[in-house]
């Protein structure tokens, strides 16, 4: 990647300096400028619930994110049953996590796309129930996140 650099000293007014790229030792070039990080989970949840962010995009950036889960004394999701139909509670971070469950809570962590892959039939999930963008997902529109996934996979 070549790039130049903006600032002119006072020997060289009106000329501009060029970057070679950088020698790894393996020899490979390294670029210049880091590439832009992808966005975190919870700028994809804010970013979906208002608005700026398609479906699609969303769940890309689901699919490959940590989701922080809360579980109990037995492996698995943890389940709520006082809702219309029963949901689990996930969290886009840790803080989020302990916010909900407290300090000392037990949990596990496992990508966007394991918790589509994991989820039994009939449930949805909730991310971040105490956060300020919280997004709910009934089952149906897991069942449409679970066709989406199979698509992109098998066409």
């Amino acid at each position: 990647m070549y790039g130049y650099d903006q600032n002119v000293s006072a020997g060289h007014a009106g000329q501009q300096q060029y970057a070679a790229p950088q020698q790894s030792a393996g020899g490979y070039e390294q670029p210049l400028y880091p590439e832009p990080s992808p966005p975190s989970l919870a700028d994809a949840v804010r970013a979906f619930t208002t608005g700026s962010l398609s479906a699609e995009d969303f769940q890309q950036i689901f699919a490959t994110s940590k989701v922080y889960c809360p579980r109990g004394d037995n492996p698995g999701f943890l389940a709520l049953h006082n809702t219309q139909q029963p949901v689990i509670p996930m969290f886009t971070t840790l803080k989020e996590l302990r916010r909900y469950a407290g300090k000392e809570s037990k949990y596990f962590v496992i990508t966007g796309a394991e918790v589509i892959d994991l989820l039994p039939t009939g449930y949805g999930f909730v991310l971040d129930m105490e956060g300020d963008h919280r997004m709910v997902f009934d089952a149906k529109a897991v069942e449409q996140m679970v066709d989406y996934a199979m698509r992109r996979m098998y066409g």
